[in-house]
């Protein structure tokens, strides 16, 4: 089957996947693993090759500027001492384990190698985690965490990996050159950020196209990704920053024409990088395979995987139910004192949620991808394989092992949401701008100003009432408008079949339509 060919199955695939997902409930990276692994048993599959160098840049830079760009920055720093625990901490922990249990098993394998193994597998993706507990009602604070997590994690790790990389190809790196590389990376990346996003912010508004606007908005986000990888700064540190400058620097703002088809189509992007990371590295697993040699070569490269996998997830355990252990401690002995509660909520069925989530992702398969093939003498790059099914091994074992059974842990130690917080801020915000609605037209005498005024002082009064206010994705009288809206649309369809209208109305009305439509909110 063609190249072409293969990709329309895949991607057809891959929404077939999502969607078997979405209806049992469980987060679609599982199942997407599962179709990875999948695909890797078909002897006349597709074989495909990617160049390493291209494995970060074309799956991590586009998929971080879309979390970092709705990232809470009154969250972070809300949470900040529970965060920079499973960001520096936890990391760590993971990064020293692997290494000592692949020493351990692998006498021969370099210290770097070991630790750019475990940075490998350190990061958990939070968007697996996320997608079931945004179903099952988890605290708001938990996700919070989680996702800040998630967005920062990546960047200590893949720095990690980064002076593990240079001390596995050019030798051993002593103090004096980490000092300045961390410095380096560290403060340069985030001015860098900062630097990037104010002098193209003007840049990303003068589009008024949105196939413009997204085509500007893709290439400069590899552009930002590749300038700082080869300044010697750090991608993912220089791409957040980047894309929390963007969302809040201020200036014009994007008309609602254009925001809504490019939030589409970035959501759309996403998940398409999602499924062709799991099915690259699903490729790669036959020939890794076949070259790890014999039988007993085999069981000794899955022992070693299935090592790594276990202790993944146990440091992650032993970190958090630690971190929860030592803040109840000290708030004990510190009542005066008041501590933000740690990644256990003060309650360890919280810590387990908080451990049990840390699922591995794209990031883990694309810096494992990103490992060159050889070494600048030409050799073949040590115990790469196993690397590849080591990382493998963790992202398919968390998410099958873990996303599977997410759900059902959440609801068996009962960790929900009693008072959605988000809930109750849109009640507060909707009041607000309906005032500054109301007030932009309090001096309009004509018609269509009277009847925008009653209709905006209805949401307000609709709203100041807290056992009266609409769920968080409904607007006031939503699901009345949408049912009106069902039977205006069956009406112009009608009109048109009758040939009353030409489909040139029917188009412009049915545009209008959905349009409202999509002001109605709702989640249906």
């Amino acid at each position: 089957m063609e190249t072409f060919e293969w990709i329309i199955l895949l991607l057809v695939c891959a929404a077939g996947l999502a969607e078997l997902a979405r209806r049992i409930g469980a987060p679609y990276p599982t199942l997407l693993a599962l179709g990875g692994a999948a695909l890797a048993l078909i002897p006349d599959g597709p074989r495909w090759v990617l160049d390493p160098e291209l494995a970060l840049t074309l799956f991590v830079a586009p998929v971080l500027l879309d979390a970092a760009y709705d990232t809470s920055l009154r969250d972070l720093r809300a949470n900040w001492r529970p965060v920079t625990g499973l960001v520096i901490a936890a990391v760590a922990s993971t990064v020293l384990g692997v290494a000592v249990v692949c020493r351990w098993l692998l006498p021969d394998m370099p210290w770097a190698i070991a630790i750019a193994l475990g940075a490998i597998v350190a990061p958990p993706d939070a968007a697996a985690a996320t997608a079931v507990m945004r179903q099952v009602g988890l605290p708001h604070r938990l996700m919070s965490i989680l996702e800040g997590e998630s967005l920062l994690n990546d960047a200590s790790a893949l720095i990690i990996y980064r002076l593990a990389l240079a001390a596995a190809i050019g030798g051993p790196l002593g103090l004096g050159d980490l000092l300045p590389t961390l410095l380096l990376t560290l403060v340069g990346s985030v001015i860098a950020g900062l630097l990037i996003a104010k002098v193209l912010r003007p840049v990303l508004g003068i589009p008024q196209h949105a196939p413009t606007s997204l085509i500007l908005q893709f290439a400069l986000t590899f552009g930002v990704w590749v300038v700082a990888e080869k300044a010697g700064l750090s991608g993912i540190l220089t791409m957040v920053t980047f894309a929390m400058a963007m969302a809040r620097g201020g200036g014009p703002q994007m008309p609602a024409r254009m925001r809504v088809p490019i939030w589409a189509v970035w959501e759309t992007a996403v998940f398409v990088l999602n499924a062709m990371a799991f099915v690259l590295i699903g490729l790669q697993l036959q020939p890794i395979w076949e070259r790890l040699g014999t039988g007993a070569a085999r069981l000794d490269a899955m022992a070693v995987a299935m090592a790594v996998l276990v202790t993944a997830i146990v440091t992650r355990f032993l970190w958090v139910l630690t971190y929860g252990a030592l803040a109840s401690h000290h708030r004990r002995h510190h009542r005066h004192q008041p501590l933000h509660n740690p990644p256990s909520g003060g309650h360890w069925r919280q810590g387990v949620v908080v451990a049990w989530s840390g699922m591995r992702g794209i990031v883990t398969l694309a810096a494992a991808f990103a490992i060159p093939q050889t070494l600048p003498n030409g050799q073949p790059f040590p115990y790469r394989d196993l690397i590849l099914l080591c990382a493998f091994t963790v992202v398919f074992g968390t998410l099958v092992l873990q996303g599977v059974t997410m759900k059902a842990i959440i609801r068996r130690l009962a960790v929900r949401e009693t008072v959605d917080p988000v809930a109750r801020e849109v009640r507060i915000g909707r009041v607000e701008i309906y005032k500054a609605l109301l007030a932009s037209v309090k001096d309009n005498d004509s018609l269509h100003a009277r009847l925008l005024a009653k209709e905006y002082q209805a949401i307000i009064e609709l709203n100041a009432d807290p056992a009266a206010a609409e769920p968080l994705h409904e607007v006031p009288g939503g699901m009345l408008r949408r049912q009106a809206i069902t039977t205006a649309r069956e009406r112009a369809i009608d009109l048109r079949n009758r040939q009353v209208i030409g489909e040139q109305a029917y188009r412009a009305l049915i545009q209008e339509l959905d349009w409202a439509e999509l002001a109605a909110g709702g989640t249906g």
